[in-house]
């Protein structure tokens, strides 16, 4: 027997970034501007076979292009700026909330990057980039859906092995979570089969990548746990916490190209055969 419920990992990180742009030159240099590029995409591609040949399906979305100058000065004025390293520091802000978060997966990524351009005078200008990463902002308390217990239940008749049926109940107190906090799982498991069971919980993470009308699903399992075993013709309410690991990534669930969603599967087994 399994019983799957949804859940929303989150991360909560400001979307103010400061950050200094480091110039490394070797011998005496004219510069006349600084200019910063700040970008957001996401995109997914894969191939699938349809024999006998292969299909490539790609979607890409452009989330915003934004320039600022840091500093600009005529040509005529521009700045003698002496051999060693020189440092100019700025901020930025991201163009507005609801962005989803960076993300990099077999079949697609969420990307955004900061690109400078150096103007030398009669140089090519010289550019640099880097990948930010971004974890959009979120508070649990802002969104009711979150704070929203959840409530599974199912009962099943057992074949192979063993006779009667078990009937679960699950609850959880929320749906949202953050990196790190405990997943208090509670259930009242009713055994009416003629075996022994154990309570098997866990964690996993399903990728769905999207592109003209198909798919790409990929899940993995990320967190595993076995609670103790409730004898034949009898019941038990069952408590247990399941941590989330504090580097797991935040859901995505708000991109038309990629989604990332968690899961909580509760199944029970027996010593002869999972159920």
């Amino acid at each position: 027997m399994i019983t799957k419920i949804n859940i929303s990992i989150l991360g909560c990180f400001p979307l103010n970034k400061s950050n200094i742009f480091t110039s490394e030159l070797s011998k005496e240099c004219k510069i006349f501007s600084l200019h910063v590029k700040l970008k957001g995409k996401a995109e997914a591609k894969w191939m699938q076979s349809y024999r006998p040949t292969e299909v490539k399906h790609y979607s890409k979305g452009k989330y915003f292009s934004i320039n600022f100058t840091i500093f600009l000065v005529s040509f005529s004025d521009s700045s003698v700026v002496a051999p060693g390293c020189h440092v100019y520091p700025f901020t930025f802000q991201f163009p507005y909330q609801g962005l989803p978060s960076s993300f990099s997966g077999c079949y697609g990524k969420i990307l955004y990057t900061l690109e400078a351009r150096l103007g030398r005078s009669m140089r090519i200008d010289k550019k640099d980039s880097t990948k930010l990463n971004f974890v959009s902002k979120a508070d649990l308390h802002s969104d009711p859906l979150l704070m929203t217990p959840q409530h599974e239940s199912k009962d099943k008749k057992m074949h192979v092995f063993s006779s009667g049926t078990v009937a679960m109940d699950v609850n959880l107190e929320k749906t949202g979570f953050i990196q790190g906090e405990g997943l208090k799982v509670v259930a009242y498991i009713q055994n009416n089969s003629s075996r022994e069971i154990k309570p098997k919980y866990c964690v996993y993470r399903k990728h769905s990548f999207f592109a003209k009308g198909k798919r790409k699903v990929s899940t993995n399992d990320l967190c595993k746990e076995v609670g103790e075993p409730i004898p034949p013709s009898s019941n038990a309410n069952v408590t247990k916490v399941i941590t989330i690991p504090p580097d797991m990534e935040p859901s995505i669930l708000n991109c038309n190209i990629i989604k990332v969603e968690y899961r909580l599967r509760v199944s029970s087994w027996t010593l002869a055969t999972a159920m």
